[in-house]
């Protein structure tokens, strides 16, 4: 029997564009450990530099204490790394090679994609704009498309 409202489901989704998607984490272990207390982010949108200065510095880990055991630490980073958006010799312009950015959110793209004149209305809506899946619901599956 043919299910009449799998056809109202399509009509409801809006369509998502290849440029909105950003492949999500999709190692388990870290997956666990970062979305405990946020989403877990794509790992492409960091150089590996930076993931490894965020993973070696959870004592202050943006102002909180993020505890892990040295071995989960070290596979995370390794993750990461090996998934970040320079990993296997792609450039990574977002950011120079002589910085390490450690905020997503403070990236030229961001910004420009973002828009100053939104920020306080992100952050009001968002409580944060590192909050990504306030806006964007899809996010933890790797869809950035405003909602």
């Amino acid at each position: 029997m043919r299910n009449p409202i799998l056809p109202l489901l399509f009509l409801a989704t809006p369509a998502l564009a290849e440029e909105d998607f950003i492949p999500p984490v999709d190692h388990p272990v870290t997956l666990e450990a970062c979305s405990e207390c946020h989403m877990a982010y794509p790992p492409s949108l960091l150089p590996a530099r930076s993931w490894s200065a965020i993973m070696t510095t959870l004592d202050d880990h943006f102002g909180e204490v993020a505890t892990l055991d040295e071995a989960t630490r070290a596979e995370v980073e390794a993750y990461l790394a090996g998934a970040a958006g320079d990993a296997g010799g792609r450039s990574f312009r977002a950011a120079p090679p002589d910085q390490t950015p450690l905020r997503i959110t403070e990236l030229g793209w961001f910004v420009d994609e973002h828009g100053r004149e939104v920020s306080q209305r992100m952050r009001d809506k968002a409580g944060s704009m590192a909050n990504c899946t306030a806006c964007h619901r899809g996010a933890e599956n790797g869809w950035f498309e405003d909602d």
